[in-house]
């Protein structure tokens, strides 16, 4: 099978794509993730998965290549990753007793197949009413700066939640398994 490529920085992604127990490599792809206008979510967020695919591809043509992007979004806002506690603060805030939706896109692209694979997976998360006192705690302990939406669902951030409405866990976290697994098996990777 040709090498399979990560294109992402994303410690997340990493530890995710490694729980299929396949070799990888990760390479950064470089891509401008500034959103086009009047572009959806979900188009955000697969335009942005085949972006950083087909960057990495240009480079590595003989390898399959696996982007991803994931795009949150609640009462209409984008949620992007906070960067510092403020904007984390405001973003918690934002989302208390509200529900926000992630959509995760994968692509897979096989250059040397001419085989090009995408899937959307879209998750929705129901907030809790939260007081500042528990956002404050929160954002202390875990410092979810770079996670869109200010929480790790895979930690202490599913404290936050009154419930998760998914078809895949890991698509919140920024890899949607499932989905991924499948699509790999459609190019012959073997995967139990």
């Amino acid at each position: 099978m040709p090498p399979l490529i990560l294109a992402s920085s994303s410690a997340y992604r990493r530890q995710l794509l490694a729980r299929l127990r396949l070799p990888f490599d990760c390479i950064a792809p470089g891509v401008d993730e500034a959103p086009l206008a009047a572009e959806s979510a979900p188009e955000r967020a697969l335009r942005l998965a085949l972006a950083k695919a087909g960057a990495v591809a240009a480079r590595e043509p003989g390898s399959t290549i696996i982007g991803s992007d994931q795009v949150g979004v609640c009462k209409g806002e984008a949620l992007e990753k906070p960067g510092d506690a403020l904007r984390a603060r405001a973003q918690l805030q934002w989302m208390s007793a509200a529900a926000a939706t992630f959509h995760t896109a994968v692509a897979v692209l096989a250059p040397e197949r001419g085989q090009a694979l995408q899937f959307v997976d879209t998750t929705t998360v129901y907030f809790r009413a939260l007081s500042d006192a528990e956002i404050e705690r929160y954002i202390e302990v875990e410092q979810p700066l770079d996670c869109a939406g200010a929480f790790r669902c895979e930690g202490l951030g599913i404290s936050l939640f009154s419930r998760i409405v998914s078809e895949d866990p890991t698509a919140l976290v920024g890899l949607p398994l499932i989905a991924l697994a499948r699509l790999l098996r459609q190019l012959g990777y073997e995967l139990p």
